[in-house]
């Protein structure tokens, strides 16, 4: 008994000890890569005061971006940056590629991949629209399928989808199957046992190899990504599961949008995808990088964006987006919990006269999410931005619209994840044609909503407001 007392003992010892001393080295690690003053302040004396919480709850959410992701991303020595140099360098790409108005072409320079023309694109509402367009596509190709999803879900959409990807791999097309490790969590290991005995090549999305990037959870591959024979490519909100088709238990009624686009910019994310999977696998798939066909005339820009990223990207777009906004400014998005830069963003456009809109459902799908968008609503609405609910549903749609020069429909939300720690994507369209289609598609969704003013936050209870306040605090992880 002496003998193991004295075990426990020591241990007791130890192990606060070596708390202690991780909380000094992440005291000076949150010192010397803090992004803001008050984040830094809040960790430092949190691992100060409290290192037996604190240290783990670093390891978490702490980092600001994935180191080893960051720095292939940013060598330009790798098998990416090579491949990526090629086509820019690429005669015939050069001729399609295109520099537009400034704002624009400041949004180009975040991805380093310029505006390409020749393309045709098609708006998709709803998930039976948007998965019968994919799963017709998936079902036509004839050398590869590239299908990059942040859920996947094994029910009846999920089975259908692995299917029709099965079937595309004994026909002999080769097929890449990538998901990220935390969204599709509770997926079945049967579901990938079938698609590698057809002969499906999978990948997982990890953050990264080492003992300390196996904690860094907090950080997604927010991606949805389908890619047809480098010719044609879906980008949009949904996942794979029954309740993107509005056959879930909660929603009667997802609203959601996607975008198919044909035509040369299909290259630039199928480069994204693969960036994604050289990192899961070490290897680069084997597709082509041959110039795709001209589908059409419209103009498209691919911006990608991620923690890997030299700046913050994703928050970079939409500030730029906002900023370029002279009469309209629509948001529609599921979450709305901004940082800074865009709330700045935001209130400038209304005060210089722009009709500025923020569409987020009525319903919420995450609850403090929904809590923490509410306590911004004063804060937007001083300076005359319009706050509204949609009402028919749960609205999961990522876009934007701005005047009638550009239009945005990715996979980011508007919030402090997207802007700053998942991976996402985002189509710009600066077409007028469809930039209208946009439009009618924005107005269909505004007339299904109502207003949301600072009174029906006041009128709410008091544990309503202080829960709005509360999940306020989280916002830099939501």
């Amino acid at each position: 008994m002496p003998a193991v007392q004295l075990v426990i003992e020591y241990w007791m010892l130890l192990i606060p000890l070596c708390l202690h001393i991780f909380g000094i080295l992440f005291i000076f690690d949150a010192v010397m890569n803090g992004r803001t003053s008050q984040g830094t302040i809040a960790w430092v004396m949190a691992l100060f005061f409290f290192p037996y919480l604190a240290v783990f709850l670093y390891l978490i959410f702490g980092a600001r971006r994935i180191q080893d992701y960051s720095t292939a991303h940013q060598s330009g020595t790798t098998d990416i940056h090579h491949l990526g140099k090629m086509l820019l360098r690429d005669r015939r790409l050069r001729e399609l590629m295109e520099r537009g108005t400034p704002q624009i072409d400041v949004l180009s320079d975040i991805y380093q991949f310029p505006v390409m023309k020749g393309n045709r694109a098609t708006l998709l509402i709803d998930g039976e629209e948007t998965f019968n367009s994919i799963l017709n596509g998936i079902a036509l190709a004839q050398h590869y399928v590239l299908v990059q999803f942040f859920i996947v879900h094994a029910d009846d959409l999920g089975n259908r989808f692995k299917a029709a990807l099965i079937e595309r791999a004994r026909a002999g097309v080769k097929v890449y199957f990538l998901y990220d490790r935390m969204g599709s969590f509770g997926l079945r290991r049967s579901y990938i046992r079938d698609l590698r005995a057809a002969g499906v090549h999978v990948a997982i999305f990890r953050v990264g190899s080492g003992w300390l990037n196996r904690f860094h959870i907090n950080f997604r591959n927010h991606r949805k990504i389908v890619v047809v024979d480098g010719e044609k490519s879906w980008v949009g909100g949904h996942n794979v599961g029954d309740a993107y088709l509005g056959k879930g238990r909660r929603f009667a009624h997802w609203r959601d949008t996607h975008v198919k686009v044909e035509g040369p910019v299909t290259l630039a994310v199928q480069l994204s995808f693969v960036e994604d999977w050289h990192w899961a696998r070490g290897q680069l798939p084997d597709i082509s990088w041959a110039p795709p066909p001209e589908f059409g005339h419209e103009p498209v820009l691919c911006i990608p964006t991620g923690p890997g990223d030299l700046v913050e990207s994703c928050s970079l777009m939409m500030v730029q987006a906002i900023n370029a906004a002279n009469r309209r400014c629509w948001i529609l998005s599921p979450y709305f919990v901004p940082d800074v830069a865009v709330i700045k963003a935001l209130q400038l456009a209304a005060m210089r006269g722009v009709d500025v809109r923020i569409l987020i459902p009525a319903i919420p799908d995450k609850r403090v999410v929904w809590w923490a968008a509410h306590s911004y609503l004063a804060e937007v609405a001083v300076a005359g931005v319009r706050m509204y609910t949609y009402q028919d549903g749960f609205m999961h749609q990522k876009v934007f619209l701005i005047d009638d020069s550009m239009a945005g429909v990715g996979t980011a939300n508007l919030d402090n994840r997207s802007l700053r720690i998942n991976f996402e994507i985002t189509m710009v369209f600066t077409d007028t044609d469809f930039i209208h289609r946009v439009e009618r598609m924005c107005r269909t969704d505004f007339s299904a909503s109502t207003p949301l003013t600072t009174d029906d936050v006041y009128r709410r209870s008091l544990a309503f407001r202080l829960a709005i306040r509360a999940a306020r605090l989280f916002s830099p992880i939501l």
